[in-house]
């Protein structure tokens, strides 16, 4: 059994939302044949700019179900595709295309089997609208008890806001309250002119933003302020593992730049012999043996799922080679990585698994 903690989806039809706010900037999906369609985003003056070109995986359930039993994934947990976070609009506009983005999603996962008997072949993560926190909450609430999904995916910043940001705190503390998994995506990264070329935001600036929200979450207190809390970072927790001993040393040797109540950043995973378990789950896509081999042993087992960014380019192509590919790992921790992790994430106990 295979639980697949990071994939995307979209619907494969939804109305204009430039004509129906008035604005452009959103997200079209323009169908160009059977089973592709290209992502444009809308521009002021009516022209369309490119995102990508898609298929119709990322869209047809059926289609999805195929290709899992071929890799041998028993449970996707479906997730929007960033770009449609739409953090830069008002925030009542974002709102209606989340609801219309969650009933979707929700509907999928509802579709593939009854809740409350272990993990479904589909579970989801919603989305809401950070740029307002009260309309944030009350979609997470809706997403949570109304709509049965496991929590919600959200960016790495909101329009430029650190997630530590005093007004995000609210949200965070909600997610507690309700039991909701929170899933942290890159997205709307640091970039500019000296990274136009080679495919670097996705390929240095991914990285970068994921480090910025561990270090926000770690150093800013919520982390500490909300300890049931369960965050789940993207891409292996971006360039966090490889900067750690940076961080940990710059932390030690001007504690002035932190806050007083901030703890060491080795404090926040696992204990000596894997005695305690880390604070924060991350997903096991870093593309090299060696970096998920240490990322194993910084985290533990127990703490990085399974993740293939299903069913987009920089993914892995068959979910968990990487993992079964390593040597000396036992068959529990094999399980803890394929299986135990996303669902203890998740809020699924093991058992009904």
């Amino acid at each position: 059994m295979k639980v697949d903690l990071h994939t995307h989806i979209l619907p494969q039809r939804w109305p204009d939302w430039t004509r129906r706010s008035g604005y452009a900037g959103w997200v079209e999906l323009e169908h160009s044949g059977p089973g592709c369609a290209r992502m444009c985003k809308t521009c002021e003056g009516g022209g369309r700019r490119f995102f990508r070109d898609v298929s119709a995986n990322l869209w047809d359930p059926e289609l999805r179900r195929s290709e899992m039993a071929a890799s041998g994934v028993s449970t996707q947990v479906l997730s929007t595709v960033p770009v449609m976070f739409s953090h830069w609009a008002k925030p009542h506009d974002a709102h209606d295309l989340h609801r219309l983005l969650n009933d979707h999603l929700a509907g999928v996962v509802s579709g593939s089997g009854p809740a409350g008997s272990g993990p479904r072949p589909f579970e989801g993560l919603g989305v809401v609208p950070l740029q307002d926190t009260d309309l944030a909450c009350r979609e997470l609430e809706r997403c949570v008890r109304d709509l049965g999904l496991r929590g919600v995916q959200i960016g790495t910043n909101v329009n430029g806001r650190n997630l530590d940001d005093p007004g995000l705190r609210a949200f965070f503390g909600h997610a507690a309250a309700l039991d909701a998994a929170v899933f942290i995506h890159p997205w709307d990264m640091l970039a500019g002119g000296r990274m136009e070329r080679y495919w670097m935001p996705w390929l240095v600036g991914m990285p970068t933003e994921t480090t910025i929200a561990v270090m926000s979450l770690m150093f800013g207190g919520v982390l500490d302020g909300f300890p049931s809390l369960r965050v789940a970072f993207a891409h292996g927790g971006g360039s966090f593992a490889g900067t750690l001993g940076r961080i940990a040393h710059g932390f030690e040797c001007r504690r002035d730049l932190f806050p007083p109540e901030a703890r060491h950043p080795r404090e926040y995973l696992r204990g000596p012999g894997g005695r305690t378990h880390s604070r924060f789950w991350v997903d096991s896509l870093v593309h090299e043996a060696g970096t998920l081999r240490a990322l194993i042993a910084l985290m533990g087992p127990s703490r990085v799922a399974l993740g293939s960014d299903y069913p987009f380019p920089l993914g892995e192509d068959r979910p968990g080679s990487l993992a079964e590919s390593l040597d000396g790992l036992g068959d529990d921790q094999r399980t803890e990585i394929l299986r135990d992790a996303a669902l203890s994430f998740l809020g699924i106990r093991k058992e009904r698994a």
